[in-house]
């Protein structure tokens, strides 16, 4: 979502931005100015994109790209009230650069979680903790709230895009699954009761596939309480499977943190929390038994989500510093992301440019990485793939011609019972339409 739509939001809701770039709530005092005038002063214009974003951002001194970044989330918070809108406006934009899923990162009920996590207080026993915090009187409310709040978001979502009307936006086509995202940067009781609401939701609520959390891992409590949310996490994934895990990890360079954050991070989120994917990856290669965490990794089929404008900008990890060839070297999967896309300013046709760019690839590679994040997608199913990462159709689709789109009865009966499946036969009939006007290689059968 862009940037520009966060400010045309504040200016539609009648929000002021303050003398340090921030969206409030009217009146406009002390030197505030109404969202509104963006629409007129260009100047002023300019200067809310710069602080919500990084766009056209020059490291100073006092601010670095890291610093800059994670401020900005402040910035726009007020204007970031309405979650269905939001939703359509991402849908809509990744439409257009031919992405058929999402996954957005969503935080429900916090507030309600934190209340009831300060009544309970803590205790390491994880089982007893758990316990106390599902049988908690309101639990199950909670739980019925946040998955209501789901379905009115993505019916609105679905509304604003006109979804069912004679023209709809493209975004109608996207699946949309949430993965519930928790504040790393919290009290014990409360991280853990808002992990246990995402675990929870996961099982109950089908548009929910999984959890991560968030805010800057560098952060001092972060780094404090790091290890220990592993446990809860690794806890979380034995007695909810239904649960997908997705962590930031590794999203850190001695710039940012002290050797002890630096040395297992990404080792941590592999083996103790068991998470599926890792979003950032990019200390692995000075982390302590790092040649085991990528074996690790490749073995578990453990997908890094890569980041290449995002490193860039945030740690100034560019280029050949960067992991990716790394991990490929070493048979863990990868695909690329955008990180933010509004604050960075970038979006996923831009990533793979900048991936062909620095890494020479070929169009099998990107295949490959486009293939991979579908792959390791936590919507609902099975895979059209005869085995994780290599990439021949099941036997069930295997004498399917993709080229006629019309699957065999029995690939037929894969895709109706497979929302995963369906999404990557999809993308199938996409390489092959694209390779027939510019020539390329199909599928292995």
């Amino acid at each position: 979502m862009a940037t520009g739509w966060l400010i045309d939001k504040a200016a539609a809701d009648g929000l002021c931005i303050d003398q340090n770039d921030t969206a409030v709530a009217p009146p406009c005092e002390d030197g505030a100015r109404p969202a509104a005038d963006t629409r007129t002063d260009r100047a002023f214009y300019d200067r809310v994109m710069r602080a919500w974003s990084m766009k056209g951002f020059t490291a100073k001194t006092e601010e670095s790209g890291h610093d800059h970044f994670f401020a900005a989330f402040a910035k726009f918070g007020a204007a970031t009230g309405q979650k269905g809108a939001m939703l359509a406006a991402v849908a809509s934009e990744a439409a257009k650069q031919n992405v058929s899923y999402l996954e957005p990162l969503i935080s429900r009920q916090s507030g309600a979680m934190k209340d009831l996590a300060s009544d309970l207080g803590w205790t390491e026993d994880l089982p007893a903790m758990a316990a106390k915090i599902t049988g908690a009187p309101g639990f199950d409310r909670i739980v019925e709230k946040a998955a209501a709040e789901t379905d009115a978001d993505i019916a609105e979502m679905r509304r604003l895009l006109g979804c069912g009307a004679d023209r709809p936006d493209p975004g109608c086509r996207m699946a949309v699954r949430i993965d519930h995202q928790v504040n790393r940067i919290g009290e014990p009781s409360v991280v853990f009761a808002n992990l246990v609401l995402g675990a929870v939701l996961a099982e109950r609520d089908p548009n929910v596939v999984g959890m991560n959390l968030v805010a800057p891992e560098d952060e001092p409590k972060a780094i404090k309480e790091y290890s220990r949310q592993m446990r809860m996490v690794g806890y979380l994934r034995r007695t909810h499977p239904a649960a997908h895990v997705t962590l930031h990890a590794g999203e850190l360079t001695p710039r940012f943190a002290g050797p002890d954050a630096l040395k297992s991070h990404i080792q941590e989120a592999v083996t103790v929390a068991r998470a599926e994917r890792i979003g950032h990856g990019v200390d692995i290669a000075g982390e302590t038994g790092s040649a085991e965490t990528l074996k690790t990794m490749a073995d578990r089929h453990i997908l890094v989500e890569i980041n290449l404008t995002s490193n860039c900008q945030i740690l100034r990890v560019c280029g050949a510093r960067h992991p990716f060839t790394l991990y490929r070297a070493h048979n863990v999967p990868v695909t690329l992301s955008t990180d933010d896309q509004g604050i960075e300013h970038t979006d996923l046709t831009h990533e793979y440019l900048r991936a062909l760019r620095d890494f020479h690839l070929t169009y099998s590679d990107l295949k490959t990485l486009a293939r991979a994040s579908l792959e390791h997608a936590f919507i609902q199913g099975r895979s059209l793939w005869r085995s994780r990462d290599v990439h021949q159709l099941d036997e069930a689709c295997h004498q399917s011609e993709i080229e006629e789109s019309q699957p065999g009865p029995a690939c037929a009966s894969l895709l109706r019972s497979s929302p995963k499946a369906q999404l990557q036969w999809r993308q199938e009939i996409a390489f092959h339409h694209f390779e027939q006007r510019y020539g390329a290689s199909g599928p292995a059968r």
